[in-house]
């Protein structure tokens, strides 16, 4: 029904920048925010960044401390796409990053977490 499609990612300098694109498709009614968590060997998925994208929030962004002032998250509204700008990388940012979208389809009520396949970051040193 619904399919989140991350792109973008791969090896990278410190001190570099990746831009990552998240394409959500299918019975789509609703987006009620986009989010995109990572998760490092070894480690728990964590929230990176979320942005709301509907109602009196619309617009607006949460970060992860570690995160602030580098990483910028922004959406498409019309191509149901989200954006990751991630600058000044660091080998600590080293981890799959994957695409959450909560979003309510034609043929249901609610609204459902979705995830996409995940896109690997790497950073080097």
């Amino acid at each position: 029904q619904v399919r989140l499609v991350e792109s973008g990612g791969g090896l990278v300098q410190s001190g570099g920048s990746l831009r990552l694109s998240c394409v959500a498709s299918g019975d789509i009614r609703f987006i009620a925010d986009m989010a995109w968590y990572r998760q490092a060997p070894g480690k728990e998925r964590e929230l990176v960044a979320a942005i709301t994208t509907m109602g009196p929030r619309n617009g607006a962004t949460n970060y992860a401390d570690s995160v602030k002032g580098r990483f910028t998250i922004s959406v498409d509204d019309g191509e149901n796409t989200a954006f990751l700008q991630m600058n000044s990388l660091e080998p600590e940012d080293t981890a799959v990053y994957y695409c959450n979208g909560r979003i309510r389809t034609w043929r249901m009520y609610d609204f459902k977490s979705y995830w996409g396949q995940g896109t690997q970051v790497t950073v080097s040193s």
